[in-house]
């Protein structure tokens, strides 16, 4: 499986931006993310950690599921894969994860007329 892997924060653009649109302005962000996925087939377990923090979702591509955003509150939403991409619309983004050269490339946007991308780029360990 294609993603399957234990990811570790290799580089990141804008996070700082995208923590303060989610309100997560107290958040640290001078901190290896490990991010650990599992998959077996279209089920899917992401997770990622920071010291004394971890945040974990579980989810089929293609049927609707209940996830947690990184503040805690869950939402129901359909997961979607296109082109080995990806795509979870969040209530406050949209997100997408991809494998590209074996790292684990994500990418959050924000909408609006100030709407901030984030990226972050993971290498596998």
């Amino acid at each position: 499986m294609a993603f399957t892997g234990k990811y570790e924060l290799e580089s990141q653009e804008n996070y700082e931006e995208f923590l303060e649109v989610l309100g997560l302005l107290s958040a640290k962000t001078d901190h290896i993310v490990v991010t650990d996925v599992v998959q077996d087939g279209n089920n899917f377990t992401w997770t990622q950690s920071i010291p004394n923090w971890t945040w974990s979702n579980s989810f089929t591509i293609g049927q609707e599921c209940e996830l947690a955003t990184m503040k805690g509150p869950k939402f129901k939403a359909t997961v979607t894969m296109a082109d080995s991409k990806i795509s979870i619309e969040f209530p406050q983004y949209n997100f997408t994860a991809e494998i590209i050269e074996d790292k684990l490339v994500m990418i959050c946007i924000t909408p609006g007329e100030k709407g901030v991308t984030f990226k972050r780029v993971s290498k596998r360990i």
